[in-house]
This record gives structure tokens, sequence and C-alpha cells, in this order.
């Protein structure tokens, strides 16, 4: 096995070495090939075809330019096991993701995330040719643990788990640039953000000092980053569309998974696998088989209700913890309730509520300021990160979405969702069932 030299769309020559290679090289690495970073989003952007392999990839090679400037500040030496299990973990992050992911886990929440799933780490990371690969020297073991939902590193070694996947870190910094380019969006940061990096009493963090004074362009950089991620929520990561189709396949999934679909099974699958699966192996439930050839067809769901934050914070919170969370299955209950008003199976409505928070999590990355002091960058009180936080909240929506085989139907469905939810519609009238 030897070093290479691979050429990438966003960040150009990436080197890995020997060792990293033979990690790629594994089945349960390949299968990242197939599954795409951004799952449904390419119905909304069509060259959002990149995939979790990519992003790994680049995840690895940020990783690598973070442990370079640090080191280059003199501020920090890592030992050479460290850099290695780092550049490992940034390598293998993402190996647990299944098949439009975070669809599931985040959106409709019919699994537990990736990376928080002791049972997908031990299908995945626990036995297999990766596993046997990375158990079989010290960097690698420490690559384990740096991953593990259970085994944490040691406190003093906190910053390796934060390179990889810290509130900025490597793979935020990768991810940022590659959803930018393949959705054909033109927000970028400068790679002066690599200077910022320290390792301080175990921590990753931002240096926004420089001889003891204040650096204004390094915060201007980093807030430029948490406006890069802004922009990727408000267009892409809670795009309607991309919504309406994440949807249609967690509808089907979800009835796949009452028939017997195993979780072990998604960790085997691509994004086309777990489609071509489906249809063959629970296509003769007839609601399963019509999801997936309308979500095939890219006949999505159409909107035909929403609320936002201006029904209140406390309406918010209850409706997060019914249709976010699904407590005693409300979520159903209310699909259910309309699909009856309007006289529709229950398959052909779905109801899709965003989490609570909403929060800007980058905007708590650690920062130090003159005197050394460490804090969040969002207690510095700056007024752009309290906008940008604010107007990430003001993302939230819950959408009752209804398949256009309803038809004529789609015009009576508002009046049914306010009357089952007892809110009024804030969706203007020529959204209402119109094209997405």
């Amino acid at each position: 096995m030897h070093a290479r030299k691979l050429r990438d769309a966003v960040h150009k020559d990436i080197y890995l070495t020997a060792e990293e290679v033979a990690v790629v090289d594994t089945p349960q690495m390949q299968r990242l090939r197939g599954v795409r970073q951004l799952g449904a989003a390419y119905y909304v952007y069509p060259s959002a075809h990149h995939t979790r392999f990519e992003h790994c990839l680049g995840t690895c090679w940020m990783a690598k330019r973070i442990v370079a400037q640090i080191e280059a500040s003199g501020s920090f030496t890592f030992p050479e096991v460290e850099k290695r299990a780092v550049f490992q973990a940034a390598l293998v992050h993402d190996v647990t993701h299944i098949p439009f992911g975070h669809t599931f886990e985040d959106e409709r929440r019919l699994l537990e995330r990736h990376d928080r799933s002791a049972r997908r780490y031990a299908y995945l990371l626990g036995s297999g040719e990766l596993a046997d690969i990375l158990g079989s020297t010290e960097a690698g073991r420490l690559a384990l643990r740096i991953l593990s939902p259970d085994v944490r590193v040691s406190a003093a070694q906190g910053y390796l788990e934060q390179i990889v996947g810290g509130t900025i870190g490597a793979d935020l910094l990768d991810y940022l640039r590659r959803d930018n380019y393949f959705c054909g969006l033109s927000y970028e940061f400068d790679d002066r953000v690599f200077d910022y990096f320290r390792v301080s009493d175990g921590e990753l963090v931002l240096d926004l000092q420089q001889d003891g004074f204040f650096r204004p362009d390094a915060l201007s950089e980093i807030t430029n980053l948490l406006r890069i991620r802004y922009v990727l929520s408000e267009r892409v990561y809670y795009h309607h569309a991309k919504m309406a189709a994440g949807v249609m396949i967690s509808k089907a999934v979800e009835r796949a998974l009452r028939a017997g679909l195993s979780e072990e099974k998604l960790c085997t699958l691509t994004d086309d696998a777990l489609i071509y699966y489906l249809d063959e192996h629970f296509g003769r439930d007839p609601a399963l088989a019509e999801l997936l050839g309308d979500f095939r067809q890219r006949r999505l769901f159409k909107r035909c209700y929403m609320l936002s934050r201006r029904i209140g914070e406390d309406r918010v919170a209850e409706a997060v913890r019914k249709y976010h969370f699904n407590e005693a299955d409300s979520r159903g209950k209310v699909e259910r309730s309309i699909a009856e008003a309007l006289g529709a199976d229950e398959h052909r409505v779905a109801v899709y509520c965003a989490p609570a928070g909403m929060y800007l999590k980058e905007a708590e990355v650690q920062v130090t300021v003159p005197g050394g002091k460490t804090a969040r960058l969002s207690s510095l009180n700056r007024e752009e990160i309290q906008v940008l936080k604010r107007q990430h909240q003001e993302l939230w929506r819950l959408y009752v979405f209804l398949s256009p085989m309803l038809g004529e139907r789609l015009a009576h469905a508002a009046c049914a969702c306010e009357e089952v939810l007892g809110l009024p519609n804030e969706l203007p009238a020529e959204r209402r069932g119109g094209l997405l």
C-alpha cells in the first residue's frame, strides 16, 4: 500500500498516507460513495450529488490543515500517535451514516443519530475489515475512542474530538465549502481562518487576540463562517421541497421498519440500493409502492399548511414535543385526522416539524480574548452574531404536506389542517398546493 495524492473538486490536491489509504479501501468506507451528503437535496439543487465519501476525504484534509497551523503557531505540538489518530477519525467519522441518514434521524426521528448510536457503531466499527485495520495500531484504537458514542477520550485530550467534529472543526469547514460548491452557491471563507486555531487547556479554541490586542479581523472571519452556515440552512438544509422529498422517503421507510426492515440492513445500503431494496422486499404494500414511485418521479408532496415562530414560544415547544419528538404518536394521529377529514389515505399526508432550538451552535465555539481568557463566541455580545442567531431560530417551521394524488382535495386541505391543528394557516393562499 502506498501514499496517494487525490484530486478533489473543492480542496484540489489531498494527500493520504499509506495507513489512511488502507482505511479508505475498506468496504465500509467504499459504501459511502453511494450515500449522498445532502440526502434528497438534489431534487432542489440538481448538482447536489456529492457523497459522504468525498466529505470524509475533505474532513480528513481539513483536520490536517488545522493540526499543521496549530503546530506552525508554536503554541502546541501533537504527539505523532495523536495526529495519526485524529486524521483517521476524521476520515471515518461518517461511516455510520445510513442512506438519507439525517432525514430519518433528525426530521422524522425514526432512528437514533448516527454519531450517538452504539448499535450502529458496533455494527460498522466494532467488527469487519475497517475495525480490524483501526484496531491493529495504537493510533487506530485512539481514533475509535474519538468516535465512540460510549467511550470518550480523556478530558485532557478533548481537542481531538473537537478537531474532528467540534462546533467549528474539520467537519464543518469541509461541508461549508462542499455544500456551497455543489449547490451552486457562492459563499466562501478565507483560508486565514486556519491561523486562529489553538489548543488551550485540553480544548480546541479560536484565538481572537494577538500580542495582547483584540483582533477584529479574526472575529470578522469567524462571523463569516456563521453567516455561511445560516445561508445553507435557509436555502438548502431547511428548503421546503427538500423537506417534502424527505418526508416521502421517511414515510416509506417507516412502513418498512414496521414490516421488518432492520437498522443493520440499512447500514449495508446506499441511497439507490435502499430504493431498490424497499421496492423488492416491501413493494407489495401499495402505499409504500406509491410513495417510492412518486419519489422516483419527483412527484413531490405539496405544502398546504405552515406555522412559524409567530405562534409563540410556548406553542412552538408544544408542537415540537408532539410532532418532532412524536410524543404518544401525536404526529401519526394528526396525519390520520387530516386524512380522514379529506377522505384520503393516511400515507398521503405528512407532518414535518423542525426541532425547537434551531440554535446556530457554531456561535458557541470557544474563543480566547485579550488577557488569555476563554469565552463562548456568543458571549462577546457582537450585534451581527446575535442577529444571525435570531435569524436562524426564525427558520423554524411546521408544515403539512399532501400528496399531489389528492388532486382537487388540495384546495380544501388548509381548512382541514386548521381545524385539526387549531391554529390559522400562515402559508399564503397562492402557495398552498402549488409547485415546489
